[in-house]
């Protein structure tokens, strides 16, 4: 596919990027530029990436390289999309505009998964179908004339074909070869601010264990890395990301991909891994419903192990993926403010371990018609953490009964390095001493505030105060008027159950499940607690609580006790009774 002049445009500017984000500048007269797409400018090009990941003496500049990526912003469920095209998923077709809008964000770097094995034709030679391919340049081209670093990869190729490698192992690694040689090929005179991605999460079915699989990883980079480097052109120094398997963090198979990339002895390969948090909070099941010791030191303890393992030897990291896994089913999976807690502190981890972390967001996230954050406040505290650290607090709610006495209530701040400056309402300075008082951490909101701060004490969200701190995104505490929920009789079938609640102000946490006798009911029946969303979803608007087919295909039949949890502290039973497919249900 031809490049336009405004795309070689791009890549001179993005040689001169690279080479400004590793060198210091040179004091020198200036020459003349080559013709665009001249054999002397695809000199110039090799000539500029080879300085900018150089070998020998050189070691820090692939780390410099992966610096200048952060942050970074994931193109999910578009060209990894496993339909017809890249609109199979819901989300439209990608266009110029739509890359300078995430460019705008303060991006610096975009991953672009591409799924291939829908476009591909069979053996002996897997042939791309060259339109898809003309597409897929179309947009990395686009995005590299923005200014992005640009990474690519085989991604649910992973799950689809990849994975039979170990009882298909001759045919998958031929396709595989055939897939990067035809990669490599188009884009080997492409900017160096396009990095390759071996695999996405790589993964393998009926293996002998993961000491095979291991193994077979180490075969597939060793084969990604040999074919990209004899390629020639801009790819002989390219640098190169390789993902562990899974692209997990345990010791081993950070130890194993450690081992890999010290034997292919080549200083421009970067590691990488995905991360979306300690899995229970993550989806929000087994009671994991806020951003505590636990779950922080779980981050913690796997950046550090993931830091030794590469950063602190020389080979820097890319967290390719990262987010909340409940996302996917339900953006209020975890509680606004416990979200925004896990978000401050993954970026700030990350930032004090040098990785360049990429935000995976398939259309949840940034609104890719109406080009909007569908959540101004989790992307305010998300791109703060790229530069500093903002205080949070015990919780971001404060519930007031909707009828009775008020009274003052405490919250614990959490300046994170920061000071307190101000409690605000509508903007101005509330009084200490009258409208609430700080010991050490300790906030507590007067009666009388609260009071005023209620209004008519109607259920429902009432009025908003701003803590603001001496750096970093301000926290924002809702105050509520609340009842006690009220869940009303039902009746359905296990495809199609709900529970008509009024929930009168309040906020749906979690939600228990246990047999007559005690013992756990539905689905991880390892916890009494059930997955938000995949089991038990709220719908406030409707006024219903959601109970999924998934959760019925794993419940006897018989009575279920189930406690709804709400973020005011309330919990509230109810009784199920399922026969068959029948579903009845009181309170």
């Amino acid at each position: 596919m031809q490049r336009t002049a405004r795309t070689l445009a791009g890549i001179v500017a993005g040689i001169a990027l690279t080479l400004a984000s590793v060198a210091p500048a040179a004091g020198a007269g200036t020459t003349s530029s080559p013709e665009p797409g001249s054999v002397a400018e695809r000199a110039g090009q090799v000539a500029a990436v080879t300085a900018a990941t150089g070998r020998g003496k050189n070691k820090g500049t692939i780390a410099d390289i992966a610096a200048a990526m952060q942050p970074g912003w994931n193109l999910g469920n578009t060209l990894d999309s496993t339909g017809s095209d890249e609109t199979s998923w819901g989300n439209p077709r990608v266009t110029e505009d739509f890359l300078d809008q995430i460019r705008a964000q303060g991006f610096k770097s975009i991953r672009i998964p591409v799924t291939w094995s829908q476009h591909q034709g069979g053996a002996p030679n897997h042939t791309i179908d060259p339109a898809y391919l003309d597409r897929v340049e179309e947009i990395v081209g686009w995005a590299l004339d923005d200014g992005f670093y640009v990474m690519i990869n085989i991604h649910h190729d992973s799950w689809q074909w990849v994975n039979t490698m170990p009882t298909n192992h001759d045919a998958v690694l031929d396709r595989y070869s055939d897939t990067w040689t035809q990669i490599a090929e188009r884009f080997k005179d492409e900017s160096p601010r396009l990095t390759f991605e071996s695999v996405n999460e790589p993964q393998f079915a009926g293996s002998s264990g993961e000491a095979q699989e291991l193994e077979l990883l180490a075969e597939l980079n060793r084969v990604f890395h040999g074919i990209v480097r004899g390629s020639g052109g801009v790819n002989a120094t390219r640098p190169l990301v390789l993902p562990t398997l899974h692209t997990g963090s345990d010791p081993a198979q950070l130890n194993a991909l450690a081992g890999e990339i010290a034997a292919l002895n080549d200083p421009n390969l970067i590691a990488t891994v995905h991360n979306y948090g300690f899995w229970p909070f993550s989806v929000n099941i087994a009671g994991y419903t806020r951003f505590n010791a636990e779950v922080q030191q779980s981050l913690t303890d796997t950046f550090d192990q993931v830091h030794s393992a590469f950063t602190a030897r020389g080979v820097p990291v890319i967290i390719g993926e990262y987010g909340l896994l409940g996302f996917d089913r339900h953006t209020g999976t975890v509680e606004q403010g416990e979200k925004l807690k896990f978000f401050e502190y993954f970026g700030y981890a990350a930032r004090q371990r040098n990785f360049t972390t990429m935000l995976w967001d398939n259309g949840q996230h940034f609104d890719r018609t109406a080009y909007r954050w569908r959540d101004q406040a989790l992307f305010d505290q998300i791109s703060s953490s790229w530069t500093q650290r903002s205080g949070t607090a015990s919780s971001d709610l404060v519930f007031v009964p909707a009828s009775g006495a008020v009274a003052a209530q405490s919250l614990t701040l959490n300046p994170n390095g920061t000071s307190f400056q101000a409690l605000l309402h509508d903007g101005a300075a509330l009084v200490a001493g009258t409208d609430y008082t700080l010991a050490g951490n300790e906030l507590t909101l007067s009666a009388a505030l609260l009071q005023r701060l209620a209004g008519n004490r109607t259920p429902g969200p009432a009025d908003e105060l701003v803590v603001r701190f001496s750096g970093g995104v301000p926290w924002t505490i809702r105050v509520i008027n609340q009842e006690t929920p009220v869940l009303r009789n039902a009746s359905g079938t296990t495809g199609s159950f709900a529970i008509p609640t009024s929930f009168t102000g309040d906020l749906l946490a979690t939600m228990e499940a246990k047999y007559a006798d005690g013992s756990n009911a539905g689905p991880q029946n390892w916890t009494s607690y059930k997955e938000f969303a995949y089991t038990f979803s709220p719908n406030y608007d409707a006024g219903t609580i959601t109970l999924t087919p998934e959760f019925f295909a794993e419940v006897n039949d018989g009575t279920v006790n189930l406690t709804f949890h709400f973020w005011s502290g309330d919990t509230v039973t109810y009784t199920l009774t399922k026969t068959g497919t029948t579903v009845t249900g009181n309170p």
